[in-house]
């Protein structure tokens, strides 16, 4: 099964494409979630996701541990849409343990080739603009770069979401 990996920034139409890849799969789809309702912008953002999803597909929400997670829902023929990987890097991050956040990190990169689910990874490229001021924001932009240079090599399809327009960066 195909593994993809689609970034763009905040807006740009990588859920929603995601989603759209996740239907014409016709697999059975188990939607992996990441965010924290921590505050009521986010519990908005959150409904709205919620709403725009088929209501027959499952959905688990994972904070932290995305790769045992990823590990004990993965079959053969099932589609695993996890959105979105920077949401998860931010919640490793503020768990501010550095022997946490390699370890997990390090887990999904070994567990991603393991899997037999067709997985689409949601993510936002953060690192398109200007250097940011502060310490944890600069980190998180680094950690992030790495990861997703590290998950390209890996998947088999990589897409480049702007404007609602997918770009095709590697495989289809």
């Amino acid at each position: 099964m195909a593994k993809t990996l689609i970034l763009g920034g905040v807006k740009s139409g990588k859920s929603r494409l995601a989603e759209q890849r996740a239907t014409n799969s016709e697999l059975p789809v188990l939607y992996v979630a990441t965010a924290r309702a921590d505050d009521n912008e986010m519990q908005q953002r959150i409904v709205l996701h919620q709403q725009q999803r088929p209501a027959h597909w499952t959905t688990i929400e994972v904070p932290l541990h995305l790769a045992a997670a990823l590990q004990q829902q993965d079959a053969a023929n099932i589609c695993i849409l996890v959105d979105c990987l920077t949401l998860w890097l931010t919640n490793l991050l503020l768990a501010d343990d550095e022997k946490f956040i390699r370890d997990e990190i390090q887990q999904l990169l070994d567990t991603l080739p393991t899997l037999q689910a067709e997985i689409i990874l949601v993510s936002n490229e953060t690192s398109m603009g200007i250097v940011p001021m502060g310490e944890l924001t600069r980190r998180f932009c680094d950690e992030a770069g790495r990861l997703h240079q590290q998950l390209a090599v890996m998947v088999d399809n990589v897409i480049l979401t702007v404007a609602g327009l997918p770009h095709a960066l590697k495989g289809n």
